[in-house]
């Protein structure tokens, strides 16, 4: 395969990268830790704490809106959101966990500036709890790489 270019996300940014952080405050228990998570990354992989801003919004239904200003406002090289929605006893779910995925991919691909779903969609408290540091490692964590990696990507196109 020799010639073929290959473009890849390197997980060390060399340079300062404005990102934004979007946390829902609704099941805050959950979200901090996915917040504490992905600010340790962040930093682990050359992303000083002057070049991040914390947005704390009501909740992931919330997000879409302030993601977009954030978005157009051409400051931030990526946007994270970072939130919890778990399921209860109603549709509730249904209605908050499509629009705020719905709303946040049509601003990523309306604006082009990445935009990383950290917003665990859950059936119950105890799976919000392993996906936020315990079994199932740190989603928030998982968040911040990516961030990283879309930012590399994007900077060598």
């Amino acid at each position: 395969m020799s010639g073929v270019k290959t473009i890849e996300g390197q997980l060390v940014l060399e340079k300062g990268a404005k990102i934004a952080i979007l946390c829902g405050r609704f099941n805050s228990f959950i979200v901090d830790q996915l917040e504490a998570g992905c600010m340790d990354t962040l930093r682990r992989h050359g992303v000083v704490d002057s070049d991040v801003t914390i947005i704390r919004i009501p909740g992931a239904f919330e997000m879409p809106v302030v993601a977009r200003k954030l978005a157009d406002g051409g400051k931030y090289e990526a946007i994270i959101a970072l939130g919890a929605v778990i399921r209860g006893g109603t549709p509730h779910f249904e209605h908050v966990a499509g629009a705020c995925s719905r709303g946040l991919s049509s601003v990523a691909s309306d604006t082009g500036v990445p935009v990383i779903f950290g917003v665990l969609t859950v059936d119950s408290i105890e799976q919000a709890i392993e996906r936020a540091g315990t079994k199932a490692g740190n989603k928030g964590a998982d968040a911040g790489i990516a961030a990283v990696e879309m930012i590399s990507v994007l900077r060598q196109l």
